[in-house]
């Protein structure tokens, strides 16, 4: 018999099938899985897109009467070493001074003249936040209003912060926060940071209450922080999907007016839920901001570029000035005269003619415009005219 044709045995043969079953069973289980995936991709895709970017209402609106008042008052802050006001050249400061020592039951002579420098006139400005209580504490700012050199080390007496009603919201005292220092001697002066300006951590307690309407009435109203129909549309689909159907109606571009429970705990409670309802960010408008000071140029991902074509050159002048010395001859009775020789030069680069395509995407935008070599004063006004010829589709800000 021939060895290479020899029987196989039974279990030989049952196991070999075996294994050829489980390798074909593995690969279609493989073939399996990779459809499915792919299937599933698919059905994502046409029928259910993924949200570009998704924010909460509480970060785009804000409820309409619920805001901060602002505070300020005129203050005293004493305790200076020898940085103060000069009293003889602000003459706000002895009169504040001397009103405050007659509230304390002390009165000056009409004819006394008193050089301190140790007090500084200040103003004192405050933010009185929302639904603040009496005895709540809050931050105030200082600022010096006259000739003091410094505010460091110094306290700031009892001062009442007033709105714009004349009423008075709360009283301001206690010691500085100078984030600066400096030092001067022979002439010479070395500061760092600011010393005309501090800030007082709770430094002012709250003594009376803003009403608000806040509970008041049927209805709420959120205010967008930039208007948009397509944000305020948005918004009230959000809402209502969320809260149920009629809850929330756009009134315009800018407010958002929701139906709001009667009872003040159900209105927070209410309020707080509507906050966090996510909802898809609407694209802004095409803006450029252009900053003519600083040459700053910022754009959103909305611009868009048609072709056009740019010509960009440099203008430069050079003014050189050299010194000339003029001998006169021996034994004469003329003199050395110093004169100045001065070369004045102009050159201009030569400026190409270049192509820009068009650039439907932000990134398409700033290569071009890095390929032109221009300089950000430059890009002013080539951005400038590329808006005037109707070639982009932005509006341009000036700030």
């Amino acid at each position: 018999m021939n060895p290479q044709h020899q029987p196989i045995p039974l279990q030989t043969g049952l196991r070999r099938a075996r294994a050829v079953r489980r390798d074909l069973r593995t690969r279609w289980l493989q073939r399996l899985v990779v459809w499915s995936g792919l299937a599933v991709g698919l059905v994502l895709w046409l029928g259910f897109p993924v949200q570009a970017h998704a924010i909460r209402i509480k970060e785009i609106a804000a409820v309409q009467g619920v805001r901060s008042n602002q505070l300020t008052g005129f203050g005293l802050v004493v305790g200076l070493d020898g940085t103060g006001d000069q009293t003889t050249q602000m003459p706000y400061t002895s009169q504040g001074l001397t009103n405050y020592l007659q509230q304390l039951g002390l009165t000056l002579p009409g004819d006394a003249k008193v050089q301190l420098k140790n007090v500084a006139a200040v103003l004192v400005t405050a933010q009185l936040p929302a639904f603040a209580q009496p005895g709540q504490m809050i931050d105030v700012t200082v600022s010096s209003m006259g000739n003091a050199k410094s505010l460091r080390g110094g306290t700031l007496i009892t001062t009442p912060l007033k709105g714009v009603d004349g009423e008075i919201y709360a009283l301001a005292q206690g010691n500085l926060l100078v984030g600066g220092a400096g030092a001067s001697g022979g002439g010479s002066k070395v500061q760092i940071n600011h010393l005309s300006a501090g800030r007082i951590p709770s430094g002012a307690q709250v003594e009376r209450v803003v009403p608000t309407a806040f509970a008041l009435g049927d209805t709420i109203d959120l205010g967008l922080n930039a208007a948009d129909f397509q944000t305020a549309r948005r918004v009230a689909q959000a809402i209502n999907g969320r809260m149920g159907p009629g809850v929330a109606s756009a009134v315009d571009g800018r407010v958002v007016r929701l139906r709001a429970p009667a009872n003040t705990d159900e209105r927070v409670s209410f309020l707080a839920e509507i906050e966090e309802i996510p909802m898809e960010a609407s694209i802004p408008a095409a803006r450029v901001i252009i900053n003519t000071r600083t040459g700053s140029i910022v754009m959103n991902q909305s611009v868009t570029l048609g072709p056009c074509a740019v010509a960009h050159g440099n203008l430069s002048v050079s003014i050189s000035s050299t010194p000339v010395v003029s001998q006169p001859n021996p034994l004469s009775q003329g003199q050395t005269v110093v004169a100045e020789k001065t070369d004045i030069k102009i050159s201009q680069d030569g400026g190409a003619l270049v192509k820009m395509d068009a650039a439907p995407q932000l990134a398409d935008l700033v290569r071009m415009l890095n390929g032109l070599g221009a300089t950000p004063q430059d890009l002013l006004a080539i951005l400038q005219a590329i808006k005037a010829a109707g070639a982009m589709n932005a509006e341009l800000e000036v700030i």
